[in-house]
């Protein structure tokens, strides 16, 4: 059975910076798996995903500031969150797909699998 835990969203100032992780099981073989986020009244949107053999997507407003990362098919997802701007506030979820090559990592209908979502607010 497919589990996604978030962990590690929180309150911070402007400049600083987080560091979210996702425990995933149940996944074997290709997979791939991204953060998304949601603001009120906006739509889910992509902010960063990999896959299995080592593509790597950012949207652009985070490029140079996060960093996204998973050891190996054993340890949690990672999504390092540096220099965080109050546009970033917003409910991040982790996703994954397994089974099935994933063509566009940061597109919300490539994923099946989908957390509970941790609340980041970024305060100027």
């Amino acid at each position: 059975q497919v589990q996604l835990v978030e962990s590690g969203g929180g309150s911070v100032q402007a400049g600083g910076s987080l560091r979210l992780s996702c425990a995933a099981s149940g996944y074997s073989g290709y997979y791939c798996m991204g953060w998304f986020r949601q603001a009120p009244g906006k739509e889910r949107e992509g902010v960063a995903a990999m896959d299995s053999v080592g593509r790597i997507w950012y949207v652009d407003s985070v490029k140079g500031r996060f960093t996204i990362s998973k050891d190996n098919a054993n340890n949690p997802l990672v999504l390092q969150m540096n220099s965080l701007k109050p546009e970033d506030t917003a409910m991040y979820y982790c996703a994954a797909r397994g089974g099935g090559y994933c063509y566009d990592l940061g597109r919300r209908q490539t994923y099946n699998d989908w957390g509970q979502g941790t609340q980041v607010t970024v305060s100027s």
